[in-house]
């Protein structure tokens, strides 16, 4: 290598470091927080501390099937689906023209934590479809279901055959529970009584989700500044980090009841791939499902595992599905740079010719 090119390597490197330090006093020595979920919406309908938001397409050409995004229940906040400008999945969905809408489970206190798993499939989730067709003015819709809310969705999809739902897309969605990795081991019946800890704390508080997933990968946050470090002198990789580690810090309590099932039947039952699971008295079935199902899996998730995820694809008894298993882990998938190049393409690939 020439000298001269060493040179300017090495007075790139330098005028790197010094945007690093800058960088690294102006964000620990400020206050000031990122402003997330920026893409505009509309709140449709309010059930309790759920919200119906509607974000509108912003693009000439509108899909007539509308789309409703549903996340997990607690544990962390929406707005990792709207993170920045640039950096969202809903800006990138209504780009596309696909008028979407994402269901807000709401912040839980004290004061829920008689929520049942029952009446989030078997009366929230039905009317908030309900409102949505109205809204709308459509006649069918497409369910997007992210981590716990795929689950969620494809019991309400298998107790509702009759549901106007022509696609259902289950993205990091756990269904085989005995293949969901480190949680299904810890949360086993044997070592994990679920209603002690109920009967503790009222509900799962938000300091022990904070702990469980810290445990999961307890060298992540090293990495994450690691990685920081070397970027600081990248003022969009500073700002998308800001953000993102916002969100990750931002954990949020589950419903006594709603914890004591979702371990009990879910985890240590394993009852929903089993066809053992019932609701109210009425069993969900999986093989109700008919719709076209798109499966996305990531190969280095560990909350939710591939296996897991893909475990839907087998029991369902829809004519037009299909698996994919993208590189990246269970984040990866909605939020980051991998996301907006492989994952959001695929999930806009996949469903804008099945809603036409």
């Amino acid at each position: 290598m020439a000298q001269q090119d060493v040179l300017k390597q090495w007075q790139e490197e330098v005028v790197r470091q010094v945007k690093r330090t800058e960088q690294a006093k102006e964000m620990f020595l400020t206050s000031g927080e990122p402003e997330v979920g920026q893409t505009p919406r509309d709140l449709i309908y309010r059930k309790g501390k759920a919200r119906l938001y509607r974000y509108r397409p912003t693009a000439e050409a509108v899909y007539p099937v509308p789309v409703l995004m549903v996340p997990n229940l607690g544990i962390s906040r929406p707005y990792i689906f709207d993170l920045l400008p640039g950096s969202s999945f809903i800006e990138y969905m209504v780009r596309q023209g696909f008028d979407f809408y994402l269901l807000d489970w709401g912040i839980f206190g004290d004061e829920d934590d008689g929520l049942t798993v029952d009446e989030c499939i078997l009366r929230i989730l039905p009317v908030m479809v309900k409102k949505l067709l109205e809204s709308s003015q459509a006649k069918e819709v497409s369910l997007l279901g992210y981590c716990m809310g795929a689950p969620l969705s494809a019991c309400y999809i298998a107790l509702h055959p009759e549901a106007p739902v022509r696609n259902f897309i289950n993205m990091a969605g756990p269904i085989d529970f005995e293949k969901a990795g480190f949680f299904t081991t810890w949360m086993d019946k044997r070592y994990f009584d679920a209603e002690k800890v109920v009967d503790a704390f009222g509900g799962m508080p938000a300091d022990l989700i904070r702990v469980g997933f810290k445990l999961l990968k307890p060298t992540a946050d090293l990495s994450s500044y690691t990685n920081l470090w070397w970027n600081m002198w990248n003022d969009r990789y500073v700002e998308g980090f800001k953000a993102l580690n916002k969100w990750a810090n931002e954990y949020m309590p589950i419903p006594g009841c709603f914890f004591k099932q979702w371990v009990e039947e879910f985890y240590q039952g394993n009852k929903m791939v089993k066809g053992e699971l019932y609701f109210e008295g009425r069993r969900v079935d999986l093989s109700n499902i008919r719709c076209s199902v798109l499966v996305v899996g990531a190969q280095t998730d560990y909350i939710a595992p591939a296996a897991c995820v893909r475990a839907l694809v087998d029991v369902v008894s829809s004519r037009d599905t299909e698996y994919v298993e993208l590189p990246g882990g269970h984040i990866s998938l909605i939020a980051g740079r991998q996301a907006a190049t492989v994952a959001w393409p695929k999930v806009w690939g996949w469903l804008g010719p099945r809603s036409q």
